[in-house]
């Protein structure tokens, strides 16, 4: 009997110390208050192996290919508040391509996008804070970042849905504010968005099906190379949900 007793008392001090250690480990991950959230996206062309350090210790395990971002998903990832030095490149040890560095102070809380763009081996980058403002009602929230390979091509971005421009004069290298759009719901209607050069009605190219659920936030990339129409480098359109 005080053999059993023994085992029984012996079983609930493992279980004791074990839910403790749990405990703590789960407060540690799930302590965000002193980060802050980043989200990398490749709109370089001729880039397919990049991998993105902070402070020197590799946060991609799998390369960063063209039109991808990291993470993957909806999220970001987070860094410890403060200054912080990026870098962004290909670890082939005969590449040409250019390596991103920048040091950055991120505040804790806040969220923030790193955009490469240029075509390679010449790779530079566009920092963004995001401003992520509470939605109350139905809608969603669109912002276009205009990273076209060419040193003066302004575009207009055209809503076939609102039969008008959602952005106008949007110069290269820029990201606009989050703007207030219409939400889809399930098996609503989607919208077309068409690229034209500034003050035109031409189509350059288009994004189809653009789907933006309620209070989300959704940001459009025009990327590529300008004069391109076809191939890994043509001019693009494309949309992910940044929150």
């Amino acid at each position: 009997m005080k053999k059993l007793l023994f085992i029984l008392l012996s079983a609930g001090t493992i279980l004791t110390a074990c839910e403790k250690q749990f405990q703590s480990i789960t407060t540690d991950q799930r302590d965000l208050s002193g980060k802050a959230f980043i989200r990398v996206v490749n709109a370089a062309p001729g880039t397919s192996r990049n991998y993105v350090y902070v402070d020197n210790k590799a946060v991609t395990g799998a390369a960063l290919a063209y039109g991808g971002f990291f993470p993957s998903t909806e999220l970001q990832f987070s860094v410890d508040a403060g200054s912080r030095a990026i870098t962004i490149k290909d670890t082939l040890p005969t590449t040409t391509q250019t390596a991103i560095n920048f040091t950055q102070n991120f505040v804790a809380g806040k969220y923030y996008s790193v955009f490469t763009y240029g075509i390679a081996p010449t790779v530079t980058h566009l920092l963004t804070e995001d401003q992520f403002s509470t939605i109350t009602d139905t809608t969603a929230r669109i912002r276009l970042v205009n990273l076209i390979a060419s040193p003066t091509a302004n575009v207009d971005i055209y809503s076939s849905k609102r039969r008008a421009n959602l952005f106008s004069n949007i110069a290269t290298n820029t990201a606009t504010p989050f703007i207030v759009y219409e939400s889809v719901p399930t098996g609503g209607v989607t919208d077309t968005l068409f690229v034209r050069a500034t003050g035109t009605t031409t189509n350059l190219t288009q994004l189809n099906g653009l789907t933006a659920r309620r209070q989300r936030f959704v940001t459009v990339v025009f990327r590529g190379a300008y004069a391109t129409t076809t191939g890994t480098n043509a001019r693009t359109l494309s949309a992910f949900t940044s929150y």
